[in-house]
């Protein structure tokens, strides 16, 4: 069953004197989630944003793995930006850049990439573990965005629980799917159906699924 995804910092884990967050899904599931990005990433150059980076363990361990390509991580919590830019300081590599503040229910997603300052035609995005912690306009922006800024060719991966034809993959997903709505009625566990619904209007097309450990899912798609 996925975690349910609180805020990093105030979940009992270790902070480090320079805001360094450590989440514990990080060590189960960055080798798997690497394998699925390499598939589709291989070979490619340019600019890869990661929306909704969390602590910023993610963008390190890819940015290491892809020296070709540029990683521009963000978030819109103000404590994750601290570690993610920690995060990026430690590992001391070339090919991340400073976090963005993006608010995925925006689909301009922040200033700077609306007004070119920021990367640009994008080779991939990649979205972890969100779009069921939060409103479902926050999948519209995300597509609504990534079509914007993804180059042709360019690739959106997905990953987290779905629910596919209307019906959950397991009962530990089901159970995750009810507690979430309890606790917020916006959230919950989205079908492959409707996210693919949102991918065609963007202008993508899934080109990929890739089945995960702990009954989640990579979705992945093109422009």
């Amino acid at each position: 069953m996925a975690e349910y995804v609180v805020e990093f910092g105030k979940d009992g884990g270790r902070v480090e004197p320079d805001g360094r967050l450590d989440a514990p899904a990080f060590h189960r599931n960055h080798e798997p989630i690497w394998a699925a990005l390499q598939k589709h990433l291989a070979g490619r150059l340019g600019d890869v944003v990661e929306v909704g980076s969390g602590t910023g363990q993610h963008v390190v361990h890819f940015a290491r793995l892809s020296p070709d390509l540029v990683w521009w991580p963000s978030d819109l919590n103000q404590r994750h930006l601290k570690s993610i830019e920690a995060w990026r300081a430690f590992s001391g590599l070339p090919n991340i850049r400073p976090p963005l503040r993006i608010d995925l229910s925006d689909p301009d997603w922040c200033p700077e990439m609306k007004s070119g300052e920021g990367p640009k035609d994008l080779a991939a995005v990649f979205c972890a573990n969100v779009v069921h912690i939060a409103p479902w306009n926050v999948a519209e922006g995300l597509f609504a965005g990534a079509g914007r800024y993804l180059r042709p060719g360019g690739t959106l991966f997905l990953y987290g629980p779905f629910k596919r034809d209307g019906k959950h993959t397991a009962l530990s997903n089901a159970v995750f799917d009810t507690s979430l709505r309890e606790g917020n009625a916006e959230w919950g566990v989205r079908d492959v159906g409707d996210v693919e619904k949102l991918a065609q209007h963007a202008g993508l097309r899934q080109i990929d699924l890739i089945d995960m450990p702990a009954n989640n899912l990579t979705l992945v798609f093109s422009r």
